[in-house]
């Protein structure tokens, strides 16, 4: 029987401790996460959303989902939050070789840089597997370019269509505390559950003085 982890294991974290998983327990501080987008169907909304309650979130950003919405992308950047890499087409790491998954990132890097005249700083580089799977030489190869590896604390599956709405909601409450990196989709398959989730998850953080921060 397969285990649903929406919480991430202290084991998993300890085992790969280059990644980021989790931020110091400091100022109530919590960490709202988008990936796979941006979409005009879902990441408009979730943008008008976080700004009713003045949070900001880090959205991971597919760069051929950048190149057929540039003007959502650098709306995500004006209004303050934060983006990171998730692969050119959603790449899996553990099905790809390592010249192309690199190869892979690196177009999105290009596309994000063509959008938004964006020049980070290497420690400002932010990156996310898709699906959470890369290699230790992708893991590897990433860092040495200057980006920082982000995974997450808590996964609320709502893209996954064993998870009612209900259920995801269910998740973000129970796992969130200071400092969790939360993983939401600004996605079409998870766009149900997200209209539900998302706006009662801010509720939560804000009955509960949680500060939403941008990575």
């Amino acid at each position: 029987m397969r285990t649903w982890l929406v919480k991430t294991p202290l084991l998993l974290k300890w085992l790969y401790p280059s990644r980021t998983w989790s931020l110091p327990n400091e100022n109530r501080a919590v960490y709202f996460t988008f990936d796979d987008g941006p979409i005009p169907e879902i990441t408009p909304w979730v943008l008008d959303t976080l700004n009713e309650y003045n949070a900001k979130a880090t959205f991971f950003c597919i760069g051929e989902n950048v190149r057929k919405h540039p003007d959502i992308f650098r709306r995500i950047l004006s209004e303050g939050h934060s983006v990171g890499n998730h692969t050119y087409n959603h790449v899996n790491g553990w099905k790809t070789s390592t010249a192309e998954y690199i190869a892979n990132c690196k177009k999105a890097e290009e596309i994000f840089h063509e959008v938004s005249n964006l020049s980070l700083k290497p420690n400002a580089k932010l990156f996310r597997p898709p699906y959470g799977k890369l290699s230790f030489r992708q893991s590897s190869k990433l860092r040495k370019m200057g980006y920082n590896i982000v995974m997450w604390d808590v996964l609320t599956f709502d893209f996954h269509p064993k998870f009612k709405k209900e259920q995801c909601l269910h998740n973000a409450i129970k796992n969130t505390e200071q400092g969790s990196v939360i993983v939401f989709h600004d996605s079409l398959k998870a766009e149900q559950n997200l209209r539900y989730t998302l706006p009662k998850v801010l509720d939560f953080a804000s009955a509960n003085n949680f500060s939403l921060k941008a990575l």
